[in-house]
């Protein structure tokens, strides 16, 4: 494919654009950006045209793809745009700040025939995989918990960028950007989630929470926390799932211990392999069934978030919608 960036609002635009180049068949032929300036700059950077129309673009029939990296608060707009005009479109998480918005973008690719791919990163981890595939296997029985911890310093070493502090841009702050990863992680996990509740602080006063548990209620009694953050140090992303037959946890190393193994921990050495990323598998037109980075992906995680934030504001549990 032809691809656009669109956008480098956010802070892995320049590297998927790296991604598409150094590892993939498509090229990067054209930039919109809403700041003229800084799309100007990358344009240059990646010796590609600069577009300040952003239906110009679309209108250019050698351009099959856009990946969409410009603020939350904008993805509605730009990507039906890029769906009616008939772009393959890859999305940053989230893909949308409501559900209906998220409906809407569904509503047109339905019409449209085709499907979005959004950045699911974590489900192509070799760990993650070999953790949904211990589980689909029953291993662990009936799974009881889990939780996830995703963090960083971001807040705390102050190299996020400021507007990613904008709530009316983001959304919210750490739970809607780096949280996503444990929401959809444990949703891919454990099945539709029901209800959430969330705690959220602002450690770093930025006016957003950049550090973050939602509690969410899934079937069957299963319950799943998700865990995220700006303000810590050296902690590398954490899971652990409980079961009736088992746990397995993952962390700097993965090690379960279940019945069939008599209560011993074994340390797993052998991992199945891990798969390209959601954006490389796009850009070189490989998606699987296997695992899915599609749009019933993309709506539960905005479902999962738009509860999250509702719960914050009233200190109760929000159910899913």
């Amino acid at each position: 494919m032809n691809i656009a960036i669109i956008s480098y609002w956010h802070v892995h635009a320049e590297g998927y654009t790296k991604e598409i180049i150094e590892k993939t068949d498509s090229k990067v032929v054209a930039v919109w950006d809403e700041e003229e300036e800084r799309g100007r700059g990358y344009a240059k950077e990646f010796l590609v045209p600069f577009y300040k129309d952003y239906d110009e673009l679309l209108a250019n029939a050698d351009i099959q793809g856009v990946v969409i990296t410009a603020p939350t608060s904008l993805h509605k707009e730009l990507i039906l745009k890029a769906v009616k005009a008939g772009k393959k479109v890859f999305s940053e998480k989230v893909l949308a700040l409501t559900v209906p918005d998220c409906l809407e973008i569904k509503d047109a690719l339905l019409k449209q025939g085709s499907d979005i791919t959004l950045s699911l990163v974590k489900k192509c981890e070799s760990r993650f995989l070999f953790a949904k595939e211990l589980i689909e296997k029953g291993s662990l029985g009936h799974i009881t918990y889990a939780r996830m911890r995703n963090v960083h310093d971001g807040s705390i070493g102050n190299w996020l960028p400021e507007h990613f502090y904008s709530r009316e841009q983001c959304g919210g702050g750490a739970m809607i950007d780096l949280g996503a990863h444990p929401m959809y992680l444990l949703a891919w996990l454990l099945g539709t989630p029901v209800s959430v509740q969330s705690l959220f602080t602002d450690v770093t006063g930025h006016g957003v929470e950049d550090n973050a548990v939602s509690v969410i209620e899934f079937g069957e009694g299963t319950i799943g926390v998700a865990e995220t953050g700006f303000v810590s140090l050296y902690t590398p992303p954490i899971l652990e799932v409980s079961g009736t037959e088992g746990t397995l946890m993952i962390g700097e190393n993965i090690r379960y211990a279940t019945k069939g193994t008599s209560g011993e921990w074994i340390t797993v050495t052998e991992l199945p392999k891990a798969l390209p990323s959601p954006l490389v598998m796009w850009a070189n037109n490989q998606l699987e069934d296997k695992v899915t980075f599609g749009i019933e992906d993309a709506i539960t995680l905005t479902k999962l978030m738009e509860a999250a934030y509702e719960s914050q504001i009233t200190g109760k549990k929000a159910a899913i919608r």
